[in-house]
């Protein structure tokens, strides 16, 4: 094994998008905030801290890093009984896609949760040794009792916590609905776990709740979807671990200082998916908040931030806002910061300068709006309510076609019959596949980036 120098370490970079410019008195300012994240290179000018460093296997990834994968083996896997089969194959593909020195277990999650290997309330190092004992484990996988998934994730994060690893993940895989625990015991799992690891939650079948799943990989920093065909399993475990073990930089936070008299409305990732942080601030010193991000690879995310400001006369300008990516070091010293980036407000008697929405702003708005619309829509849908349904449907056709959401477009065409999607007029199906629609509230918060 070959050790990477502090040249190689992930790189950021931090984007601001916005119009500085308000109306005299104007209060409210907004701007995306795209963060980067690349591998190798340099850091431009920022320190690197020493968590960045460590060793590579030959496979090229860091092995500082433990996964556990959580299969759902209550009594409903057994129907059909080719889903039990699926999901054994697809953990096992699963664990043929964790790399060298990464640490790992399997768990059996029913009304509680059982670790199938290694067994010893430890995490297994990855080799082809262990991963071929650990598919071998995968033998004794049978269906059979309730669900209760707060407990497997409390196992999870017992395991996890026992490596001195700085990225931790896990894989939750359930067929139904968390039946055999109360929401608050789910809910107070999950307050637990936050901020511990992250984890990617699959719902296979349909017969699961879509708000538990997805709100498992939101509170985890995670991802949700949906498999329908359980015979998917393997390509979508393979494709998350893949995923998982390209992550090089746990922890990661978005700090937004505001000066005196300024405050943050809110944050939002807005892509690739929509996700609310304002209400995970952490404080982090005078006039300072960190909103969690959790781990990165080599990927871009971009972030709607809005602030706050005293109202100011024509010709003020002042710093709203300095967004900073900073990593939280272990020994409880200052947090190294990764790069940043700075939100400005200017206020002007132009009107025309002082009306126009940025772009990215503009895009990333009417995608939180979509987001929202197709919630809304399907919830009235469910309740009965065709008219509040049919309204919501549409505005979210209308605004998915003008903002080039071509695939959020197709899973809304499979639920309503689009009559001008230019207007957003539409009519309900009478009859709609319950995969169709699970698939569209699932991906309902997946967006697109503007188009450069």
């Amino acid at each position: 094994m070959a050790t990477f120098s502090k040249s190689q370490a992930p790189r950021f970079s931090v984007e601001v998008y916005q119009n500085a410019y308000l109306p005299e008195g104007g209060r409210e300012v907004n701007a995306i905030v795209t963060v980067t994240s690349t591998g190798g290179g340099t850091t431009g000018g920022m320190p690197i801290p020493s968590r960045l460093t460590g060793v590579r296997d030959s496979r090229g990834s860091s092995p500082d890093a433990a996964v556990v994968i959580m299969v759902d083996c209550s009594g409903s896997m057994d129907y059909p009984p080719t889903k039990m089969r699926n999901a054994r194959d697809a953990t096992a593909a699963a664990i043929d896609t964790v790399r060298d020195g990464v640490a790992f277990a399997v768990v059996a999650g029913t009304h509680k949760a059982v670790e199938v290997f290694p067994g010893d309330g430890q995490l297994a190092t990855a080799d082809p040794e262990t991963r071929a004992l650990a598919k071998d484990a995968l033998r004794t996988l049978s269906a059979g009792g309730g669900t209760a998934i707060g407990t497997w994730l409390m196992l999870a994060d017992r395991l996890l916590a026992s490596a001195d690893v700085a990225i931790r993940h896990g894989i939750v895989l359930t067929d139904g609905r968390n039946e055999h625990e109360e929401p608050e015991d789910l809910r107070a799992a999950l307050d637990a776990c936050a901020g511990r690891f992250t984890c990617d939650a699959r719902g296979v079948g349909t017969d699961w709740e879509v708000k538990e799943v997805t709100g498992i990989a939101s509170a985890l920093l995670g991802t949700a979807d949906i498999v329908a065909d359980p015979a998917e399993l393997s390509g979508d475990f393979t494709r998350m671990m893949e995923t998982a073990m390209g992550k090089e930089v746990a922890d990661v936070a978005l700090r937004l200082w505001t000066p005196m008299g300024a405050e943050v409305a809110f944050v939002k990732q807005v892509a690739p998916t929509v996700e609310d942080l304002t209400a995970r601030r952490v404080e982090a010193g005078a006039r300072a908040g960190d909103y969690p991000t959790g781990s990165w690879g080599d990927e871009s995310r971009d972030y709607h931030v809005c602030v706050r400001v005293p109202a100011a006369e024509v010709g003020r300008e002042m710093l709203a806002a300095r967004a900073s990516l900073v990593l939280p070091q272990q020994d409880g010293g200052p947090a190294a910061p990764l790069a940043q980036g700075l939100v400005r407000a200017v206020w002007t008697d132009d009107m025309v300068a002082s009306t126009a929405m940025n772009r990215q702003v503009a895009h990333y708005t009417g995608q939180a709006e979509l987001a929202q619309a197709i919630q809304q829509g399907m919830d009235a849908r469910k309740s009965g309510d065709i008219e509040g349904a049919t309204a919501k449907l549409g505005r979210a056709v209308q605004l998915a076609g003008a903002s080039g959401n071509e695939d959020t477009a197709k899973l809304l065409a499979k639920v309503v019959d689009v009559v001008d999607a230019a207007t957003g007029t539409v009519r309900l199906k009478a009859k709609v596949a319950e995969a169709d629609e699970m698939t569209l509230e699932t991906r309902s918060t997946k967006t697109v980036r503007v188009k450069k």
